[in-house]
């Protein structure tokens, strides 16, 4: 019998799917069910099938196209009525194999939605006891249903405790005794999921059913095994004493967040005083950790308890000029005046630049400058590359423009002001980094570099040098496994890291302090001692990383987007390569 025969009318929806420029149309076979008084469920569901097999759009898409369909169809007077078409079609999904979850999601979903628009479906007290039946039947395993299903009929059917015993009670009337004690049978049911450590369907429907028997273990158990929606949903239903072990289980295990959350959503600060502070100076350490010191502040919001804590977090990391300014801010006493002591902290704790052997760090912000430091660079034969740029830390939005550009010599290092260079003499910059960038006498070395080249073409989108390089050597890309970014690398190197903490500061207020000053230089710098050091220990029997020789030329990358070159720019690159010595230093 063909399908229009039985009262279907055949339509494609049209969905029009963008990859990438090309607009293509792809279509899905679905059936408007005008008219259900004669459609068996078995029919239904062999149709939604077919449907669904047929369809050439991706599983998700025609998810919607169909869950959309079903509920269109239970408005068309199914028979003997929508809630009790629902309950047949679950019981009988089961022969449908793969498709049964699926579909039995799509269609519960569908009359979920259903049911909020639907006055009354007139067929309510009938649909609940087939409902409670094949509840039953899933939990004795005469139905092979999934159990997040069992817990959606319960939800979408309101199966109470009560209609399960009324069920129950006219099937022993029929000598059938499989329900002597309901709520016995269901508190089995339910510590099976338990044991299976299903808690999410455990809680579900110990929730249901009003059940309150398990208790504080239970709620260890989950807790432990990471199952927090789990737990927390739990001892809300059990209540305050429940939510209040939940806390102290939380705050013992150090998850303050957690713990925070839950004081907080469930008006428990009085119980827990100390948790909002202990969570935040936990959310400030870890700003501090990345160097977020003005995200740290505003996070503090003047409290004078965090704002003392982030104090000795700066102090700690030996943020001392941030001790300093913060102390100054907050009119705070009882800190030592910070400036004092942090040449000697530093220089204790990290490298510096005269342990690097620079000698000069030269700000580059004016026409002059420039060529005096393009001929310098010119002259070198490796250079180091680093840039920087104020974080921007509203979510979603653009990073700001890269600020500064460090490029080092061996002996030093020049930080060009790329904001003012590209306001003033865009030209001129263009044309100066372009020379250097692109020269293949010149063996610059960077690390991620590939991100910082990308930021600069975001930021100086009209500039052409920043989308060609030559002879870039990203030491990162030299060893395996990295830890710890360049500061980690040059512990293990050079035997000590670099002071991280100003990472994260405003890199486009002017004038730059000396300490970003120095950190900035810091960053370019010590990647020419690390690319000697490796090259001094190529050849040796402890060559870094595990490897006997580190041949750090076939790590050389170029990149030059544009194909037709000009003669000058073929020129330049028949030129030789620069002839560095591995143990030159």
């Amino acid at each position: 019998m063909c399908l229009f025969e039985m009262g279907f009318e055949e339509k494609a929806i049209k969905l029009q799917v963008k990859e990438e420029k090309a607009c293509e149309t792809k279509k899905i076979c679905l059936h408007a069910f005008t008219d259900l008084t004669y459609v068996a469920p078995i029919v239904f569901l062999y149709l939604l099938k077919e449907c669904y097999v047929h369809g050439n759009l991706k599983a998700t898409k025609k998810f919607r196209a169909l869950q959309q369909e079903v509920h269109q169809v239970l408005c068309n007077s199914p028979q003997p009525g929508p809630a009790t078409f629902v309950a047949y079609c679950l019981y009988i999904l089961p022969i449908f194999g793969s498709y049964c979850e699926g579909f039995s999601h799509l269609i519960v979903s569908a009359f979920h939605r259903f049911l909020k628009t639907a006055a009354t479906t007139g067929d309510s007290l009938e649909a609940k006891i087939i409902a409670v039946r094949l509840f039953l039947d899933i939990v004795e395993g005469s139905i092979d249903h999934d159990e997040r299903i069992a817990v959606k009929i319960l939800e979408v059917f309101d199966i109470k405790l009560t209609d399960i015993e009324k069920v129950a009670s006219q099937s022993k009337a029929k000598n059938d005794r499989r329900f002597h004690n309901v709520k016995a049978f269901l508190e089995q049911y339910i510590f099976g999921f338990i044991e299976s450590e299903s808690y999410m369907t455990a809680v579900n429907l110990l929730e249901h059913f009003s059940i309150r028997q398990s208790g504080e273990s239970f709620l260890v158990k989950m807790i432990e095994k990471k199952q927090f929606r789990a737990a927390e949903q739990w001892a809300t239903f059990m209540g305050k004493p429940m939510l209040s072990m939940l806390v102290q289980e939380y705050v013992d295990r150090n998850k303050l967040k957690n713990a925070y959350l839950i004081v907080k959503k469930n008006n428990l600060r009085q119980e827990f005083p100390d948790v909002h502070h202990k969570y935040k100076e936990s959310a400030l350490k870890k700003l501090a950790e990345k160097a977020c010191w003005d995200v740290a502040e505003a996070k503090a919001n003047g409290d004078r308890q965090l704002v003392d804590y982030l104090v000795y977090l700066a102090m700690e990391a030996g943020y001392l000029e941030k001790v300093d300014e913060l102390c100054n801010r907050y009119s705070l006493e009882g800190f030592p005046k910070a400036q004092e002591h942090e040449a000697i902290f530093l220089q204790h704790c990290f490298l510096n630049l005269n342990e690097l052997g620079v000698e000069d760090i030269i700000w580059v912000d004016e026409l002059n400058g420039l060529g005096k430091a393009t001929c310098h660079i010119e002259g070198s034969k490796v250079v180091g590359l680093d840039c920087e740029w104020k974080p921007n830390y509203v979510k979603g939005s653009k990073p700001n423009k890269v600020s500064i550009m460090q490029i080092a010599s061996d002996k030093k290092v020049f930080i060009l002001d790329l904001i003012k260079l590209y306001n003033d003499v865009p030209d001129v910059l263009d044309n100066c980094l372009t020379h250097i960038l692109r020269s293949p006498r010149i063996l610059k070395l960077g690390y991620n570099f590939h991100c910082d080249v990308k930021q600069l073409a975001q930021s100086y989108g009209d500039l052409e040098c920043f989308k060609c390089y030559n002879m870039l050597l990203d030491i990162q890309n030299m060893f395996k496994d990295p830890r710890g970014g360049l500061s980690g690398l040059a512990e293990k190197i050079l035997g000590a890291g670099l002071n991280k903490t100003r990472r994260n500061s405003n890199w486009e207020q002017r004038p730059l302090s000396q300490n970003q000053l120095e950190y900035a230089a810091l960053d370019a710098a010590v990647l020419i001692q690390i690319f000697y050091r490796v090259c001094d220990h190529s050849h040796t029997a402890d060559a870094l990383d595990g490897h006997n020789k580190i041949e750090w030329k076939s790590y050389i990358v170029s990149h030059m987007d544009n194909p037709r070159k000009s003669r000058k720019e073929s020129r330049l690159r028949k030129e030789p390569e620069p002839e560095v010595k591995d143990n030159e230093a």
